[in-house]
């Protein structure tokens, strides 16, 4: 991700700042995408792979990136607590 992208945009729903996921929490959504038990805000299940993800400061929201272009829309974040 480019840093200067990713020192100008923000969660659209908090205005927090966001971080590239970890390679871990990758892991893990992805295995939770195999294991069909992954579902957005709108409660629609996620069946696509991540490659990457940005994470709100706060810890609670992931937002997905594909094909290297972060989908910032609140009903597409995942939560993560």
């Amino acid at each position: 991700m480019n840093s200067e992208l990713l020192a100008i945009i923000r969660c659209p729903e908090t205005r927090q700042t966001l971080a590239v996921a970890d390679a871990a929490l990758i892991v893990w959504l992805n295995a939770q995408v195999a294991a069909g038990a992954l579902r957005n805000t709108a409660g629609r299940q996620i069946t696509t792979q991540f490659d990457a993800g940005l994470v709100r400061a706060d810890g609670r929201v992931v937002y997905p990136v594909c094909n290297g272009v972060p989908v910032l829309r609140v009903d597409e974040a995942i939560l993560l607590r």
